[in-house]
């Protein structure tokens, strides 16, 4: 999954360069990608994902990595963000029972 944002699904957008004359030229927009590890309370791990820099001010916003991934839709996870999330919902219901 190159170019993808792992926990918010944001890639390329594909645009015009518009000079004066109005001529138009291809333009492509990619996201602030960074890989950035994620320490889990959870799990007592880190890891690392490939994540947008706005996916990055939410996570922070939200409370954490735990507590993003809880409230994302599956739609818009990848598949190792998918796993991380069944691994921490496993983790809490075991916690909580």
């Amino acid at each position: 999954m190159a170019r993808r944002c792992e926990l918010t699904g944001k890639g390329l957008l594909v645009g015009n360069n518009v000079s004066h004359a109005n001529n138009k030229t291809k333009k492509i927009f990619r996201p602030n990608l960074q890989t950035i590890s994620f320490a889990s309370d959870a799990l007592g791990n880190s890891y690392r994902l490939k994540v947008s820099m706005n996916a990055l001010r939410t996570v922070d916003r939200t409370g954490g990595i735990d507590a993003f991934l809880m409230k994302a839709k599956d739609t818009s996870l990848s598949v190792k963000a998918l796993r991380l999330k069944r691994l921490i919902a496993k983790k809490s219901a075991a916690k909580a029972a």
